[in-house]
């Protein structure tokens, strides 16, 4: 997968943009709050339809215009395809797939992107909820079917919590969960069934960058843990026994934390409560690793990434790295940079300094000032 060409007009501080790509490293150095972090954006919005910095649209126009649009060309197994967004303000934006019009979550899948930026390196010490979303972006991006399960889950829980709030303000019977219940537990199936079969995955792959990356001296070993059955979240059984184990157990126990569940207006057990413990060489990364190790897990849970989603879609997807060049010692970029060149695959990185590329042919090097991307020369 390689984006040939973005267009941007009135997004954040370009007024215009015509920028054609190349295929292996393109390099964005300048200093900060010049726009080039702006760039990476508007691919991470065109694959996945939001931004990974902002929570409303309106902060991506440009502050003395009406709208903006992101215009991307990129090829996916040898086929040209093309993303239109067109954002207006106080309008529905419009999203086209050569030219034809879709939602936003006809838009996963479409183009695939991996995005490393300085707060993933809390990926592995953060709160569980930071985990779970990289879990659900990954499988979203190769497996769309599970993003639009996904979608439908939290919709569900929504109603079942609002229910849960009107039955504990005594509006409502709590006979009227049982159809909620159902509802719930067998699309929290379907969600852990593959979360647990795509972790399985992930553990082999990680592991396997976590011995490049450590020279053979540690091995990284990803474990998803269901809320409730922490002693037991391996199930080591075929499919059909995992999704009727689960399904059993979904119905047990939302029956069984039914009253606590009323009495916090919220519910305690489901997907939305899991977690991905992350192990080196046996031991809890979060809680006993060191600083160095915990880095060096997160990039080693990036790379896996980058595989996981080729072994899916058939093709890498598109690395966006963000400013993370200062937060890698020597040797963490070297492994990054080196395995990005061995694989062909298409990277945008940004950095404000060039001295990390010094020893590393670049495919296109351009410098970024208020809004401006030029061509030059390495010094």
């Amino acid at each position: 997968m390689k984006v040939k060409n973005l267009k941007l007009v009135s997004f954040r501080n370009y007024p215009s943009l015509n920028l054609d790509l190349e295929d292996g490293l393109n390099i964005f150095i300048g200093s900060n709050a010049q726009g080039k972090t702006n760039i990476l954006e508007s691919i991470y919005y065109a694959s996945t339809g939001g931004s990974f910095r902002s929570n409303t649209d309106m902060e991506l126009i440009n502050w003395n215009a009406q709208g903006c649009s992101i215009a991307v060309k990129f090829q996916r197994l040898d086929v040209e395809n093309k993303i239109d967004i067109k954002l207006q303000r106080d309008k529905k934006r419009i999203i086209e797939y050569n030219s034809h019009k879709l939602s936003s979550k006809e838009l996963v899948g479409a183009l695939n992107v991996v995005l490393f930026c300085p707060d993933d390196l809390l990926l592995i010490k953060g709160a569980p909820a930071e985990r779970r979303r990289f879990l659900d972006m990954e499988i979203s991006q190769a497996n769309p079917s599970y993003y639009h399960e996904l979608i439908k889950y939290n919709h569900l829980l929504q109603q079942r919590n609002s229910l849960l709030k009107k039955i504990r303000e005594k509006k409502a019977d709590s006979k009227m969960l049982e159809l909620w219940d159902f509802q719930l537990a067998e699309s929290a199936v379907k969600i852990t069934k593959k979360r647990i079969s795509s972790v399985e995955k992930f553990n082999m792959l990680a592991n396997l960058m976590q011995r490049r990356i450590s020279g053979n001296i540690e091995t990284l070993k990803i474990e998803y843990v269901i809320k409730g059955r922490e002693k037991e979240s391996n199930l080591k059984r075929d499919n059909n026994q995992i999704e009727e184990d689960l399904k059993i157990w979904y119905n047990k126990m939302l029956g069984q934390f039914r009253e606590d569940d009323i009495w916090r207006g919220s519910t305690s057990i489901g997907p939305h409560r899991d977690d991905i413990v992350v192990y080196v060489n046996g031991i809890n990364l979060k809680s006993f690793g060191s600083q160095g190790q915990q880095r060096t897990g997160v990039l080693a849970l990036k790379l896996s990434e980058l595989e996981f989603i080729r072994s899916e879609a058939g093709e890498y997807p598109i690395l966006l790295l963000d400013d993370v060049m200062s937060e890698l010692d020597k040797d963490r970029r070297c492994q990054l940079l080196s395995f990005i060149q061995r694989e062909n695959i298409q990277t945008l990185i940004t950095a404000t300094d060039e001295a990390y590329f010094h020893n590393y042919d670049l495919n296109s090097y351009l410098k970024v000032m208020d809004g401006q991307v030029i061509t030059a020369d390495r010094t």
